[in-house]
């Protein structure tokens, strides 16, 4: 789909970084912890309390607010065409259980400021512009994570969704209904003339390079896998190192392969091994199985397909030359976002008209955006995090760079919605 762009702001007009902190601040005081940081975890009293806050601003703004059957917060602002597709901003106000005050929360706040400075300022869209909040991004709480963009998207099922439990077994649709906010599908928009994201980076590169925003043009695909690794337990005195089966040390050479292919593939190329278990897991018994898990990340699905194909070569051979048991069995698979032409040039031309040092990125999280993506004209905006940290209490972007991103989102919304002062 091909939206008309101008590259022009329609006036001067500019975001209240003031205002936007303090809604920052106020937000993050339900759920706040010790350490300065927010747990306000999906579909929690928690939750209800930030959606309730989120409802009276959106309100106060004139925007008509509705929820849809797995939770999601629409507020429409209406347009000069009011029938024409809306142009949605937002991300999501659901927390880690020891996360930040920015992660998420940067996005929806900065479409409502994004909203309120139209307002201030008597600036009429074209489009009507919807400000969205995603239910449960997080999936702390709820597996999978981007639950509500991803039923929305049709990757996943109503049905499913609500299904899904927590650890006390609490199905997801129990606990909507208990805070509120299971709403119906008709009130979900349809399609979307675009949709923007503002984002913390959640890592180390805008930092790192000295740039205010990162104009993002997608976000990497993924593939997982449980990798189990089998040998012979046996006693760490009396067997014979020569004679040994050692699964742990067959698993330290897969560990190895993961990196050393990840560093053949840059700049993109990513690779992890983040769990690991031990069999028995006892300080005078040889390791007899191990499973880790196997993470392969890549912008280019090819290359991503190339690296696992060596990958699973690397794991015969190492098999071979160990005499162990390797058995690899597929978790995850996303293939790679590439964000539209037109929503990334909006975002590049609101760097380029405030001045803001830029660089194209690429995400190597995962967003709603991901997902929107698939199904809209989608594009984020990033901003650096302190040191790249993110789903922890001591995340934080400074007020500078959090207006710098709002202020991005401002211009690009104008360029896709057909501003007029």
């Amino acid at each position: 789909m091909t939206i008309a762009t101008t590259g022009m702001f329609p006036t001067r007009a500019a975001i209240d970084g003031d205002r936007l902190w303090r809604s920052l601040m106020d937000l993050a005081e339900i759920g706040g912890t010790p350490k300065g940081g927010c747990n306000r975890q999906a579909l929690t009293d928690l939750d209800r309390q930030g959606r309730e806050l989120l409802t009276r601003w959106c309100k106060a703004e004139g925007l008509t607010v509705r929820f849809d059957a797995i939770g999601n917060l629409f507020a429409r602002r209406a347009g000069r065409n009011d029938t024409a597709d809306p142009v949605v901003i937002g991300s999501h106000i659901d927390t880690q259980p020891t996360g930040g005050k920015y992660d998420g929360c940067f996005g929806v706040l900065a479409a409502l400021e994004v909203i309120r400075t139209l307002n201030v300022n008597g600036i009429e869209t074209e489009r009507p512009i919807e400000l969205v909040s995603w239910t449960n991004e997080e999936g702390c709480r709820f597996a999978p994570c981007m639950m509500g963009s991803g039923v929305f998207a049709g990757q996943l099922t109503l049905e499913d969704a609500l299904s899904r439990t927590d650890v006390d077994g609490i199905s997801a649709g129990d606990a909507l209904k208990a805070i509120g906010y299971m709403g119906d599908d008709a009130n979900r928009p349809g399609r979307f003339a675009a949709y923007l994201e503002a984002h913390i980076e959640q890592g180390p590169i805008l930092e790192d390079t000295g740039d205010t925003i990162g104009v993002v043009t997608g976000a990497l695909g993924l593939k997982w896998f449980d990798v189990t690794i089998t040998g012979m337990a046996a006693h760490s005195g009396s067997t014979p190192m020569h004679l040994r089966r050692n699964a742990l040390l067959g698993a330290t050479q897969v560990v190895d392969a993961v990196n050393r292919i990840a560093l053949t593939y840059q700049p993109d190329g990513r690779g992890t091994v983040g769990a690991l278990q031990l069999l028995p897991n006892s300080r005078n018994v040889i390791p007899g199985q191990v499973t880790l898990s196997v993470d392969f990340r890549h912008s280019e699905s090819d290359v991503l397909e190339t690296i696992v194909g060596e990958f699973r070569k690397t794991l015969d051979t190492i098999a071979t030359e160990t005499g162990l048991a390797i058995e690899i069995t597929p978790t995850a698979d996303y293939p790679p976002q590439h964000f539209d032409t037109d929503c990334i040039a909006a975002v590049r031309q609101g760097a380029q008209a405030n001045g803001y040092a830029h660089r194209d990125i690429v995400s190597g999280a995962g967003h709603d955006a991901v997902f929107i993506g698939d199904i809209a004209p989608t594009a984020m905006i990033f901003i650096p995090c302190e040191k790249g940290i993110s789903h922890n209490e001591s995340e934080y972007a400074t007020p500078e760079d959090v207006a710098a991103g709002a202020n991005v989102l401002l211009h690009a919304t104008l360029n896709l919605s057909g501003a007029k002062a």
